[in-house]
């Protein structure tokens, strides 16, 4: 009689741990498919990973780093100054994008939106080759500007961010 008792409350308690298990699969599957979504493959010649800038005399290259009285809007991967800029996927191009409007950074105020795998996103510090039309991932969009001119110091990085700044692109990287 004990064993029955014991056996029963077993199986009502498997009864009700089930709907809950179902609930947990279906919410880790989501999240492993949100999470295995889209990738940016590499951004710049030299950098095969899209490592990103960390620290340097100039502050800190994350997405939310403090900058003054604002909060840094995008992430920074490192690229030398010179070095060939990718398309991180297939993309089309649109349009060319002025970074500081300042004539002191003028030889690093240009950049490109981009718009592909149902992002749209901006570099920064790139000179296009074009700025309409299509590119397949791995191909050529552009040169790194020379970032030394301007910031002396400074990890050299393209600053990537979202077309909606309060989207972080990171999971992206």
């Amino acid at each position: 009689m004990m064993c029955q008792r014991q056996e029963e409350k077993y199986f009502t308690w498997v009864r009700l741990q089930v709907p809950k298990m179902r609930l947990f699969i279906v919410v880790f599957v989501a999240v492993i498919c949100v999470c295995d979504g889209v990738k940016f493959g590499q951004l710049c010649s030299g950098n095969p990973d899209n490592t990103r800038r960390t620290s340097d005399s100039w502050g800190q290259g994350h997405y939310g780093a403090g900058r003054g009285q604002r909060k840094h809007e995008g992430v920074d991967v490192v690229c030398r100054d010179g070095s060939v800029v990718y398309a991180p996927f297939d993309v089309t191009l649109h349009g060319k994008v002025l970074v500081y409007n300042d004539p002191n950074k003028a030889a690093i105020d240009s950049g490109i939106e981009l718009r592909g795998e149902g992002l749209c996103f901006k570099l920064f510090y790139v000179r296009p080759d074009q700025t309409s039309g299509s590119v397949k991932k791995g191909k050529r969009i552009g040169v790194m500007l020379p970032m030394q001119s301007v910031y002396p110091g400074i990890t050299s990085h393209i600053h990537v961010q979202m077309c909606d700044k309060k989207i972080d692109p990171s999971p992206y990287l």
